[in-house]
C-alpha cells in the first residue's frame, strides 16, 4: 500500500459500516487515502499498535468492541473527551510513534439533536437502557446537557458505578432493565417545554439478539426514541415508538455523525455532509 489510509479494528469486524462511510466520502472528494476493516482480537492489540507505530501512511483508526477501554493504558495519551468518558473510539498518530487516544462517540450521538438542545428547556429527562462503552459516551453526552438521567442495565450496580463515575453530583437514578418490560399506569404531568429521550445504548433488537423489552407506557408524551442499533436500522423498539406517536433517531444518525468528527482527523478536511441521503441509501441496500 503506497497512500495513506486509516481503519476500523475490531472482534469481530465484517459487521461494521465505517469503510463503506470513510470510503463514500473519500471518493466523492477525490481524496487519495484508503479506509478499511482490521480484524484484531484482544490477544494480538498491542502487536497490531506497535505495527502501526511505525507506518508513516497509517493516519489513525477508529475502534469499536471489544477494545474501546483495553485500548487505553497501550496508548501515550488519551484526549478530551476520552478521558472524561474512559473509552476511546479513535487512534491519532502524534509523531515521532506516540499514539492519542479520543472519542467522537459522543459527538455522533449528539449532533441528530442538535436543534433540540439549542433550544430552552424546564427539564430534560433521558431513559438509557445499557452499561457497555456506547452507555458510557452518551452518560457523558447527555450529563453535560443537563439532562436528569435514568440508566437501565442488567446489572443496576453496574449503572449506579457509571453514574457515580460520569455524572457525580445529579440526581440520577440506576434501575433494573426489567422494570421498563412490565405496563406502568404512571400519570405523566405536562411535558410542555420539557425534553424526554428513550435511549437504547445496548446490543438489544441488533439481528441475533433478543428484543428490547420497553413498554412506552414508560415514556412521557413527546418524548424521542433512539436505538443506536444499525443491523436492522429500524428495530422492533423504533416501530413501536413510532406506532406510540413517538419521534425516533436511528442507529445510522449516530454512525456518520462519529464517523465525520473521525474523517476529518484522519484526513485533514470536512466530509461532504451534503451527500448523507445518498450514503444512507448505500448502508442500506
Amino acid at each position: 500500500m503506497t497512500q495513506p489510509y486509516a481503519e476500523v479494528i475490531g472482534d469481530p469486524i465484517s459487521q461494521s459500516k465505517s469503510p463503506k462511510i470513510h470510503k463514500f466520502w473519500l471518493g466523492k472528494l477525490g481524496v487519495e487515502a484508503d479506509y478499511r476493516a482490521c480484524h484484531v482480537t484482544p490477544d494480538a492489540l498491542p502487536a497490531y499498535l506497535a505495527e502501526r507505530r511505525e507506518d508513516p501512511l497509517w493516519r489513525g483508526c477508529n475502534v469499536t468492541m471489544p477494545h474501546k477501554q483495553a485500548v487505553m493504558p497501550l496508548l501515550d495519551g488519551i484526549k478530551s473527551p476520552a478521558d472524561a468518558i474512559g473509552a476511546v473510539n479513535t487512534i491519532l498518530p502524534l509523531g515521532d510513534g506516540a499514539l492519542a487516544g479520543t472519542n467522537t462517540d459522543a459527538a455522533g450521538f449528539l449532533e441528530p439533536l442538535a436543534k433540540d438542545l439549542a433550544q430552552t428547556h424546564y427539564f430534560r429527562m433521558a431513559r438509557i437502557i445499557g452499561t457497555g462503552g456506547a452507555a458510557r459516551a452518551i452518560i457523558s453526552a447527555l450529563a453535560g446537557h443537563n439532562f436528569t438521567l435514568v440508566v437501565a442495565g442488567r446489572d443496576p450496580g453496574k449503572a449506579r458505578a457509571l453514574l457515580d463515575e460520569l455524572a457525580p453530583g445529579g440526581e440520577h437514578h440506576a434501575i433494573d432493565l426489567a422494570h421498563f418490560s412490565d405496563p406502568t399506569d404512571f400519570a405523566f404531568d405536562d411535558r410542555e417545554g420539557c425534553l424526554d429521550l428513550i435511549v437504547n445504548a445496548s446490543s438489544l433488537g441488533m439481528q441475533g439478539q433478543p428484543p428490547l423489552p420497553f413498554d412506552w407506557s414508560h415514556a412521557p408524551p413527546r418524548s424521542i426514541a433512539y436505538d443506536i442499533v444499525t443491523a436492522p436500522l429500524d428495530t422492533p423498539l423504533l416501530q413501536t415508538a413510532r406506532a406510540s406517536g413517538h419521534r425516533t433517531i436511528d442507529g445510522l444518525s449516530m454512525l456518520i455523525g462519529q464517523a465525520a468528527v473521525a474523517f476529518e482527523k484522519f484526513f485533514g478536511q470536512a466530509p461532504p455532509r451534503q451527500y448523507d441521503a445518498e450514503l444512507r441509501a448505500l448502508l442500506t441496500a
